[in-house]
């Protein structure tokens, strides 16, 4: 059982696939949009239970809970070696060429 109070992560489907615009992709257009949300549970429950919480920022939401106490996890992609190629493009035309 989860607490009154608990920091938790909520997941909500807000457009079931046939309810995406015909303008997407298809693959996109296949699969529903889904929203996740941090905030505090307003209940008791249990995991995967339909859930009101509130963020912080003050907002009520309703969804399902996903993760009790959701670590912060920050990822920009996987590695990509053109970026590296373009840091040094940059760094040589504003600073110079440090090889020289």
């Amino acid at each position: 059982m989860n607490e009154i109070g608990t920091y938790v992560r909520i997941r909500r489907t807000l457009l079931n696939p046939e309810e995406r615009s015909d303008n997407l992709p298809e693959d996109t257009k296949k699969v529903p949009f889904k929203m996740w949300v941090k905030g505090y549970l307003q209940e008791e429950v249990e995991l995967f239970d339909i859930v009101t919480i509130k963020t912080l920022t003050g907002r009520i939401e309703t969804g399902r809970l996903k993760e009790v106490n959701p670590p912060y996890k920050h990822s920009y992609g996987d590695f990509v070696p053109e970026v590296m190629v373009l840091s040094d493009v940059i760094r040589n035309d504003f600073f110079g060429d440090h090889n020289e």
